[in-house]
């Protein structure tokens, strides 16, 4: 079933999965929503960036909001490896209260707890990206298109970062000569097929 079903919830979800990486209070997030909703970016503050970046527990790399799933790439940055499961308890907590309150529901929004795939590979990471980057092409009318798509950080990779700091795609794009074309001539031919392993990368989607 859908857990997106208008534009303000993707922007809602969206701003949780910025922002989350660092154990910060965030408060009139309905703001943030309804600014994003009209200028296409948040009001985040500088010194707020600054303690986001400072304090994160994880570092997000690539991601893709669908209708009724989400894939995300992080890398761990705590030493007790709790990190990645406290942002997605977070992200998952907060938009599943602002989703039964807005509509009017009860109970659970998404059906489990989310599957974390580890990378061990530097071509399974790179091949992960991919993946994440290719899965609106199974959208109505965003097959050709991914590159546009808002709610994942494909544009991102391959024309202006929207988000700073709060998306380090390094990892990944620095591998590239040429970011733009070479990475976006790899998506685009990539059949984005993983192998588990054991590495701080992990491949986080719920579905």
């Amino acid at each position: 079933m859908p857990i997106f079903l208008d534009e303000i919830d993707y922007i809602r979800f969206l701003f949780f999965t910025l922002v989350y990486q660092a154990p910060l209070t965030f408060y009139n997030i309905s703001r943030q929503a309804s600014y994003f909703a009209k200028h296409s970016h948040f009001t985040i503050s500088q010194t707020t960036l600054d303690q986001i970046v400072v304090q994160r527990n994880v570092e997000l790399n690539a991601f893709a909001i669908m209708p009724n799933h989400f894939h995300l790439s992080v890398q761990e940055k705590t030493q007790e490896g709790k990190g990645i499961s406290s942002y997605l308890q977070r992200i998952q907590t907060g938009y599943a209260k602002y989703f039964n309150t807005k509509y009017a529901k009860k109970g659970h929004l998404f059906q489990g707890s989310f599957r974390a795939v580890p990378i061990e590979t530097n071509e399974q990471l790179l091949y992960l990206s991919a993946y994440i980057h290719r899965n609106p092409r199974d959208l109505a009318g965003w097959r050709g298109k991914e590159a546009k798509y808002p709610w994942s950080s494909y544009q991102d990779f391959i024309t202006k970062n929207r988000w700073g700091k709060l998306l380090k795609p390094g990892i990944i794009l620095n591998q590239f000569p040429d970011i733009s074309s070479s990475y976006n001539g790899f998506v685009e031919t990539s059949t984005a097929k993983l192998q588990p392993g054991e590495s701080p990368i992990k491949h986080l989607f719920l579905e």
